[in-house]
């Protein structure tokens, strides 16, 4: 007798869920900390930090400075183009599970980079990284049933205001709930940051391996989901 497969919805409910989304947050934030401290000051997924940081050192003339923004802004457009690779249909055929695929590709990277020495230069780790972010910001995209962004918190805090605004004047319920799962994810963005500066203080370049541990319990959340009895929906 065979087992039948799971339905894809769960997979979609998983994908789209909070605490999926807090826990890719909180990769997201560490991330950033880990390439910001130990990789020459550059963001793996806050491209509008080197944006920022890429017209400063332009409009000061320290040109060589300048340029390594730009691969990490490379990268990550070429990871999202990545991520958009994966989901064409025809990919799709071969790639059965693309939002699984995904974490796996992302844990065996930044293992590889945990065992980066020291004397590799700065710019190869964040643009390993800054393509890594792309890939996830593009996969995973909704929550729930709102866009959001699990690299970056801008947005995010611009729709948790938004929707506690009209929780607040128009007493809207629904609106206050988008509120506090925004809330959780933008805590989680903050408490992969400060993850990620404590364990870099700890275990230096290798701190990168705990990402690898977050996004083994993400993948672990769809093989548990898959495997309850219960129903699942993405709002937990």
């Amino acid at each position: 007798m065979t087992t039948p497969r799971p339905e894809p919805h769960i997979a979609v409910a998983t994908a789209k869920s909070v605490r999926l989304g807090v826990l890719l947050a909180a990769v997201g934030g560490f991330l950033d900390a880990y390439t910001f401290i130990t990789r020459g000051g550059v963001f793996a997924g806050a491209q509008t930090g080197n944006v920022v940081l890429l017209g400063v050192d332009v409009a000061g003339g320290r040109w060589v400075e300048a340029l390594a923004f730009l691969p990490p802004l490379a990268a990550f457009v070429l990871g999202v183009a990545t991520a958009e690779f994966i989901a064409l249909p025809a990919v799709a055929k071969i790639v059965r599970r693309p939002v699984r695929a995904v974490l796996v590709f992302e844990i065996l990277v930044v293992l590889v980079v945990g065992f980066l020495p020291a004397t590799v230069p700065a710019a190869v780790v964040s643009v390993i990284l800054a393509h890594v972010a792309g890939v996830q910001v593009t996969t995973f995209r909704v929550l729930v049933d709102s866009p959001y962004n699990t690299t970056m918190t801008t947005g995010n805090l611009r729709s948790m205001a938004m929707a506690a605004f009209h929780r607040v004047v128009e007493h809207d319920l629904e609106a206050g709930t988008r509120a506090r799962r925004f809330g959780a994810v933008i805590s989680g963005f903050f408490g992969g940051a400060l993850l990620g500066a404590v364990a870099v203080e700890l275990f230096g370049l290798r701190a990168i391996w705990v990402v690898a541990l977050m996004l083994t319990i993400a993948l672990a959340l769809f093989v548990f989901d898959e495997r309850s009895p219960r129903p699942r929906s993405p709002k937990h």
